[in-house]
């Protein structure tokens, strides 16, 4: 189900990047970044593959010198997913990045030297075609500003963005999109709400430097959900101190909990308690595992007894209860079989596979 009943999305103006189109009425879309050196083409490419399957729409990879603008050449002629260059302090990365076959480029106009540089930049792009994010964060905002508001306020935040975006106008140059980060989820909440109320180009979402899995997760959850959820943003990036896949599995939750869009098997599993008398914690890790390849929408339960576990687990399409040395499969809350421990994980599985047939979906690999 992909409807936003309680959603009503802000309107912006719609870019593309490559050909993933951004804002308007397009779905939102999930974007990471590689931690590998760009210009180690093959692991650079294996990191970006293993984020397609992984569901990530749109990928972005440091530029911090030469060597890493030419590698993208090589790096497109490999991927199907459009690229983003990351350029910081030297606008020449910019220029031979889109040289070399970005499809996007992300600077901070405020790092990138002035506003020849910029205008540089922009007359590539609009050569090339390409967008351009204008990405301001709260460690990047020029120091009249910071001067002006005390430090990297909202505000702040904000005037910064807005005298970006008037350089790219006067430029004649539309094809944009912001982004406006701060580490904290209070600032980047008010710095978006600010922000969308001045201006129509689609926002990029994202808490910066959120940390690692457990508290990336939560501030992400918090920053971008709210967001998402009053309306505002049309493209994310989870950041997390961890491999980028797991950014695009928290992204695809949050997305998920908020009705927006669906993608892959939701798990659902009880936290154990004393009645619990199975492996659960291992056996929930093994289905992730072997059903993180799956696309379908489908609800699976993963309940630890067979006391409580159908009848809690009612909506799920299908689900295993453990008992002691055996379970239970069951669809729809009703059991359907007795299943020896050992083969919990397997049977699952196997349930999963055949509701998708049974459903016409061919959307397993």
């Amino acid at each position: 189900m992909s409807s936003q009943p309680f959603i009503q999305r802000r309107p912006t103006q719609t870019i593309t990047i490559g050909a993933v189109p951004i804002g308007g009425d397009s779905p939102i879309t999930v974007q990471s970044m590689t931690n590998t050196p760009t210009q180690d083409v093959q692991a650079t490419v294996e990191q970006i593959k293993r984020l397609e399957s992984a569901g990530c729409e749109i990928i972005r990879v440091a530029v911090p010198d030469m060597d890493a603008a030419q590698a993208i050449s090589k790096i497109k002629q490999q991927i199907t997913i459009p690229l983003i260059a990351d350029i910081h302090f030297d606008h020449r990365l910019a220029i031979a990045a889109a040289e070399h076959g970005a499809d996007a480029l992300r600077i901070n106009p405020g790092n990138i030297g002035g506003a020849e540089a910029v205008q540089k930049v922009v007359q590539k792009a609009k050569k090339n075609h390409l967008a351009i994010r204008i990405g301001v964060n709260s460690g990047s905002v020029e120091s009249d500003v910071l001067k002006k508001h005390g430090g990297p306020t909202a505000e702040a935040m904000v005037e910064s963005a807005l005298r970006h975006i008037q350089l790219m106008h006067l430029l004649d140059f539309q094809n944009i999109k912001l982004s406006i980060k701060a580490s904290d989820v209070p600032r980047t909440l008010m710095a978006y709400r600010l922000l969308s109320e001045q201006t129509t180009a689609p926002l990029h979402l994202g808490v910066t430097e959120a940390g690692t899995l457990i508290s990336g997760t939560v501030k992400s959850a918090l920053g971008i959900g709210m967001l998402l959820a009053e309306g505002i943003g049309d493209t994310l990036r989870v950041s997390l101190t961890r491999d980028p896949v797991e950014e695009i599995r928290v992204a695809y939750e949050i997305l998920r909990a908020l009705n927006i869009r669906r993608r892959g098997p939701e798990i659902i599993s009880c936290p154990t308690c004393g009645r619990t008398a199975i492996p659960l914690f291992n056996i929930v890790e093994a289905v992730e595992q072997k059903l993180q390849h799956i696309k379908t929408d489908i609800k699976v339960a993963i309940m630890g007894c067979v006391v409580n576990g159908p009848g809690e687990a009612r909506e799920a399409d299908v689900g295993i209860a453990g008992g002691d040395g055996t379970g239970v499969l069951f669809k729809k809350g009703k059991v359907i079989k007795k299943i020896p421990q050992e083969q919990l994980v397997d049977a699952l599985v196997d349930a999963v596979n055949q509701w998708i047939i049974e459903n016409n979906d061919d959307h397993r690999l």
